[in-house]
């Protein structure tokens, strides 16, 4: 089986070795860089299945580089690492099309479950047929992570077209916040609930100009796609 090839952007030495090191024993192909302008140089060149990119770089930050990334590859995994204490660096992340983060200081064993969880899940869904749904006046196209409509069409990254997939794959039923977790991040915690807040706030801008559509938020309970 051909090893995944993983894009690290880290300018902590001693970090990023430690990291690059465990990531490599579980039979990853690492590609580290130290600064965010040598991540760009690479990206336009080189496949990856997952970047892990640092937010606070030198010469260019991460989001920069996720910014970057998204004008070309909307499906690839990016996994932000972030300082604990900057909530807004979490959610401007997940605003620029990332599809989670690790707070540091973390452990390395959290990083490598997160990592397993993302792969996993592109492995599996790619043996897939692709998935076609009409929602209101939408077109959804999982395998191409398109959503169109009579006059617009949207790009979605692939956590986005995963939560509107498990939606459309469950009209009108609710489904608790919990399940939404475990089935996409592999985990419920809190923290990750933020995250799904945030996407749940872009697939409702996405869905706004069909009224027959409506993602309902059921407090302490879940979500409901209607459709009417």
């Amino acid at each position: 089986m051909t090893k995944a090839h993983i894009l690290y952007v880290e300018d902590d030495e001693s970090l990023s070795f430690v990291t690059r090191d465990n990531l490599e024993l579980q039979g990853y192909e690492i590609t580290h860089c130290s600064d965010g302008r040598e991540a760009l140089e690479l990206i336009h060149s080189r496949r990856f299945d997952l970047c892990i990119l640092d937010v606070m770089l030198p010469e260019v930050d991460g989001f920069t580089v996720a910014r970057e990334i998204r004008k070309y590859d909307r499906e690839v995994p990016i996994l932000f690492l972030t300082a604990k204490s900057l909530k807004e660096d979490r959610l401007q992340g997940l605003r620029l099309g990332g599809d989670d983060y690790i707070t540091k200081p973390f452990s390395i064993e959290e990083l490598i479950l997160r990592v397993e969880v993302f792969l996993r899940r592109n492995r599996i869904s790619r043996p897939q047929p692709p998935a076609r749904y009409r929602l209101g006046h939408f077109e959804f196209d999982h395998a191409n992570l398109s959503l169109l409509h009579a006059e617009e069409s949207y790009q979605l990254t692939q956590k986005e077209a995963d939560l509107l997939k498990l939606f459309a794959d469950h009209p009108n039923q609710v489904l608790k916040r919990s399940e939404i977790l475990e089935k996409l991040w592999g985990e419920d915690d809190y923290f990750l609930g933020r995250s799904l807040d945030v996407f749940i706030s872009r697939l409702r801008k996405y869905l706004r100009s069909d009224e027959s559509l409506k993602i309902e938020t059921l407090h302490g309970v879940g979500f409901r796609l209607k459709e009417e």
